[in-house]
């Protein structure tokens, strides 16, 4: 899976993310939903082009 392609069409759509925790085996982002921020799924890459794409954001609306 693309998780950078999915970030953004998550965000495309609406939706918002959230990154939860950089942990030994990855990044872990929350999937939210556009009204009220509830989390709907979670997903846990240690891609580097994920690392690159969040540079240091924290979210979405970052």
């Amino acid at each position: 899976m693309d998780v950078v392609d999915a970030l953004t069409r998550w965000q495309d759509a609406g939706g918002m993310w959230r990154v939860v925790a950089h942990t030994s085996s990855g990044t872990v982002v929350a999937l939210c939903r556009c009204d009220g921020g509830e989390e709907v799924d979670r997903v846990t890459s240690a891609d580097p082009e994920l690392t690159a794409f969040l540079a240091g954001r924290s979210s979405s609306e970052d």
